[in-house]
């Protein structure tokens, strides 16, 4: 079931969404949980920050505990807002820090500042 509503209604297979469907008409909680998942997702795929004071208060509303926690979890608002709606990101500065940490980690107790910087450098 996680795997159907978290994937794009396009492609599950028609038999998948014959199943999510009958499943959605029995139990009404489902389906307000899957149109809430599925909103943020177009939310994140196609840059409509601007919908998410509405999710936010749409999820408040229901009582699924789980975006709850989400929703409690998004403090700065017109940054989040910002991250969802703007092309830029800072994913390649995050990626090479991350990759220096690696560095660092394989270099724990081994060598000073000096080996650091020159792997750093040639990495």
């Amino acid at each position: 079931m996680a795997g159907w509503i978290l994937r794009h209604p396009d492609t599950l297979t028609e038999s998948e969404q014959l199943q999510l469907k009958s499943v959605r008409t029995r139990c009404p909680e489902l389906d307000a949980l899957t149109g809430h998942v599925r909103s943020f997702a177009t939310m994140l795929t196609e840059r409509q920050g601007d919908r998410l004071p509405d999710w936010l208060d749409a999820v408040r509303q229901d009582d699924f505990p789980s975006l709850h926690t989400l929703a409690a979890g998004i403090h700065r608002l017109d940054a989040v807002i910002a991250g969802l709606t703007l092309p830029w990101n800072s994913g390649v500065v995050e990626g090479h820090v991350n990759r220096i940490k690696m560095l660092k980690r394989q270099m724990f107790g081994r060598a000073g500042f000096d080996l650091l910087r020159k792997r750093v450098l040639l990495a």
